[in-house]
């Protein structure tokens, strides 16, 4: 059951970006402590993309189970991770007398899991949570982590925009996001037949308690951060709006390692969500990645996908990851004077070569083109400055209209057969799309549409397009 308690203030200074003195991270390689067995081992088969249509996985996708599978990961001597139990990780660390709990997973069949690998490790109580973020893969698993214990839960004061722990005049998730998030994660599918992952965590995990375990924070950190002991461990709280605007990073001085919340993962970050998200501020996403640079941390433990070690290699990742986001941005502002639409732009704008091959900015999980979608609607709103978009004909009109010229709704039936043979599945998706809004379900062309989805899906190397690509296959199935 939740428990609410009052609320409380507390007036902090601002706290500097010190970076503490050198501690005993273990290695420049963490430990393995723990790993599951019960997933079998893959070969890892990177390498080219399946070709459109042939019916097989991209080949980058086919590495992620073994890259996801659980293990426990000894980041210093007295903190672990809990990694591939859930969508998102799960750190621990041991102090004193008690333990500090970092993000809780989705689903409380997820947090027991992790629980009982970490009382392998300790009978310590938990003493503190502390949540970097309001997403649901963060939250979800608290009450798991609390039973017994009466912690504290430490969480922003920030308003998120896309949050489970905020109350306001309208529900969140509203209907149409509870139905989109389910076909971005693929919940629903089979694994490993049809999901195969998240792009950012594994595909086959517990589904149980989704959602069940949110419990309101008992205490909310204020803009200018806080500096907190517990157990004999002190840790500093600071805002760092990314992903999402009520981001807040752990920093471990005494460790050198720096709890980055989703402001950093292996992969393209998510600057738009396919589920349906307020605008994400790409500014102030990249003016955070310098400020993580300024901790120069020896560990990076972020809230998806594997730490990163070594002072170097962590500043060179977080450099790409701002870059990235820049080229972004700098790039779509270029053509939106140019006078280039929305479209055009999501068509034009890539990353540099030098950005675009390297691991952690893979498109497994962020897509560039929506990302360029999401920066012009933020920018400039819906309008992409074609006086013909003022004022459109209604989809199912203009589908009439297009079906007409084309030779009626057989014409455009065997134009859409024949995309499929030669594999060209999006332009056999727009067709078929014109039979379905022009009303009654001309020769099955829901069915089709089905088909066409289950082979587009096949080809993509960003998970959550494969995902809504399946989920909405077998919609149209039933």
């Amino acid at each position: 059951m939740c428990r609410f308690r009052c609320r409380h203030s507390l007036a902090a200074a601002p706290i500097p970006f010190s970076p503490g003195p050198r501690s005993a991270v273990l290695s420049q390689h963490a430990r393995i402590t723990r790993e599951s067995l019960s997933r079998p081992s893959r070969n890892d088969t990177r390498g080219h993309p399946a070709e459109e249509g042939s019916g097989q996985m991209h080949a980058e996708l086919k590495a992620h189970p073994e890259y996801f599978r659980r293990q426990l990961v000894q980041l210093a001597d007295n903190v672990h991770q809990a990694f591939g139990f859930a969508a998102s990780n799960v750190y621990m660390i041991v102090g004193e007398d008690g333990l500090v709990i970092i993000d809780t997973t989705e689903t409380t069949a997820a947090a027991k899991n992790v629980l009982a690998e970490f009382r392998r490790i300790t009978d310590l109580p938990v003493r503190t949570i502390i949540l970097t973020h309001a997403h649901r893969d963060h939250v979800s698993g608290a009450s798991v982590f609390a039973a017994g214990a009466d912690p504290e839960i430490l969480a922003s004061a920030r308003p998120s925009g896309d949050s489970l722990i905020e109350k306001g005049p309208h529900p969140r998730p509203t209907r149409a996001q509870q139905i989109r998030t389910r076909r971005q994660f693929g919940i629903g599918l089979s694994y490993p037949d049809e999901i195969i992952g998240i792009g950012i965590g594994p595909g086959d995990r517990p589904l149980e308690g989704m959602g069940a375990g949110i419990m309101a924070p008992t205490r909310r950190i204020a803009e200018a951060g806080e500096t907190i002991r517990v157990s004999g461990v002190e840790l500093q709280l600071v805002m760092a709006p990314g992903e999402t605007p009520d981001h807040m990073v752990v920093w471990y001085p005494e460790k050198r390692i720096l709890f980055s919340g989703d402001n950093f993962y292996r992969a393209f970050p998510n600057l738009y969500a396919i589920r349906g998200t307020e605008y994400r501020d790409f500014d102030s996403w990249a003016d955070t990645l310098d400020r993580l640079m300024a901790f120069e941390p020896e560990v990076l433990a972020p809230g998806h996908t594997k730490a990163l070690f070594g002072r170097e290699t962590i500043r060179a990742a977080l450099t790409d990851y701002r870059d990235a986001i820049r080229h972004v941005v700098d790039e779509t502002r270029k053509g939106m004077d140019a006078g280039l639409t929305m479209d055009e732009l999501a068509h034009s704008v890539k990353l540099p070569p030098e950005l675009a091959e390297k691991p952690h900015l893979r498109e497994y999980y962020g897509r560039v083109d929506h990302a360029v979608r999401a920066y012009f609607t933020g920018t400039m709103g819906w309008f992409d400055g074609n006086p013909t978009s003022l004022g459109p004909l209604s989809p199912q009109e203009e589908a009439e209209r297009f079906i007409a010229l084309a030779g009626g709704a057989e014409a455009v039936l065997a134009a859409v057969e024949r995309a499929r043979a030669d594999g060209d599945n999006q332009w056999a998706l727009q067709l078929v799309d014109r039979l379905i809004a022009a009303g009654p379900d001309p020769q099955g062309a829901r069915r089709i549409k089905a088909q066409i989805l289950r082979r587009h899906a096949e080809a993509q190397i960003n998970c959550p397009t494969r995902n809504y690509y399946l989920q909405c296959a077998r919609e149209l199935e039933q």
